[in-house]
């Protein structure tokens, strides 16, 4: 089943990472960390969905995608540029295998944040944030998401990686093991992990050296 929508709001939130918001169809229940497909409601783009990860909350009386942007690619995420308010998008079917099981690290690449900002979203709400934690990689500092937002939510338990800028405040590289194992709280936490798959791969190498229980770590499942 399709749901006709429609565009409320659009802007940047950062250089390249666009907030769609959008009427929420009575009908459509999803839990944060959940995703649907998208389709642009045009002429040639009716048979282009991608998935993106919802990130309002449920009992929002709209719908809110955060999408990061490929203009070169020419493909979907390039129309959606092109994009305005009162435009029209379908949404297919809710999916997705990321929830919240309890406290741990939260694991992100780019856009991979997107599930983890809906929970955290709905954790702050519940107040409920307690002693959950962010690990948050990205080439330059202009490429975080919501950093304000999220500094507000975790203060010091909010740590950004830069591979591409050295910052003071800001650990530069890759997602060592040597930092996981200062971030993760204790071998009981659990571990969620989103974002693109080389960097995926190399962190569950990392936490697989690190003997976590494999039962501990929430991805998404492909």
């Amino acid at each position: 089943m399709k749901y006709p929508v429609k565009i409320r709001s659009i802007a940047h939130v950062t250089h390249d990472v666009l907030s769609i918001r959008v009427n929420k169809p009575e009908a459509l229940e999803y839990t944060p960390g959940q995703a649907t497909e998208v389709f642009i409601d045009r002429e040639g783009w009716l048979e282009e969905g991608r998935p993106f990860t919802f990130t309002s909350l449920p009992d929002d009386n709209y719908l809110e995608f955060t999408i990061k942007t490929y203009p070169e690619r020419k493909g979907v995420t390039a129309e959606l540029l092109q994009l305005q308010a009162g435009d029209g998008l379908l949404l297919n079917d809710v999916f997705g295998e990321i929830a919240y099981k309890g406290e741990g690290i939260f694991i992100a690449g780019g856009a991979g944040l997107t599930p983890f900002l809906a929970i955290l979203r709905q954790l702050d709400k519940e107040h409920r944030i307690g002693n959950n934690r962010l690990l948050f990689a990205n080439k330059k500092k202009a490429d975080i998401i919501h950093e304000a937002e999220l500094r507000a939510l975790l203060g010091a338990h909010f740590v950004n990686v830069l591979s591409d800028e050295t910052i003071p405040g800001y650990a530069h590289g890759y997602i060592s093991g040597d930092l996981l194992q200062k971030m993760i709280p204790d071998q009981e936490a659990y571990v969620y992990l989103c974002g693109p798959p080389p960097m995926m791969d190399a962190v569950e190498r990392e936490l697989l050296a690190l003997k976590i229980d494999p039962a501990r770590l929430v991805k998404e499942g492909f």
